[in-house]
């Protein structure tokens, strides 16, 4: 079962930071993504939803590739492009993998305008590799699914660096 952690940060680049740090952890095998998704408060108050997985562009591709495919035995391979890459770009607009996109929007309003959010949702981890690789991030735990020592021991990471970082 996937473990949801939501972390705020004072500005708009942090969470995407951190989220690369994410990444290079996990090709390190320390933990595993199922989604990591950046929300941006603009200052206009909207929310701006930077996902990891572009999968309308991957809906595409793929529909494309089969379309190809398709039309080729039928002798029309460029009726089957077009049929293809618009039923792929469909139905990648349409699937939503990971985080439910509704949540995270109402969460990130609550955010104040020129922050951001970083949304993880995390299948496994080695906690303790992954709390010293985000100790140099200013940012505070807003919403976990994570037990209750997990949470604290998140919660003391970034206590320990915003009281470092307080003049």
């Amino acid at each position: 079962m996937a473990e949801l952690v939501v972390i705020g940060f004072d500005d708009e680049n942090t969470a995407e930071t951190v989220r690369t740090k994410l990444i290079q952890m996990q090709r390190d095998y320390l933990v595993d993504l199922e989604d990591a998704v950046v929300a941006v408060k603009m200052a206009d108050g909207k929310v701006k939803l930077h996902q990891i997985h572009h999968l309308t562009a991957q809906g595409v591709v793929g529909g494309t590739f089969w379309g190809m495919l398709i039309g080729l035995i039928f002798m029309s391979p460029f009726l089957g492009v077009a049929v293809g890459a618009a039923a792929g770009g469909i139905s990648g607009a349409l699937a939503d993998v990971g985080i439910d996109d509704q949540f995270m929007k109402k969460l990130a309003q609550t955010l104040v305008p020129g922050t951001s959010a970083l949304f993880i949702l995390i299948r496994k981890a080695t906690l303790d590799k992954v709390l010293e690789g985000l100790r140099p991030y200013q940012g505070r735990a807003i919403q976990t699914s994570l037990s209750h020592k997990d949470e604290k021991a998140l919660r003391e990471v970034f206590d320990e660096v915003n009281r470092a970082q307080s003049p």
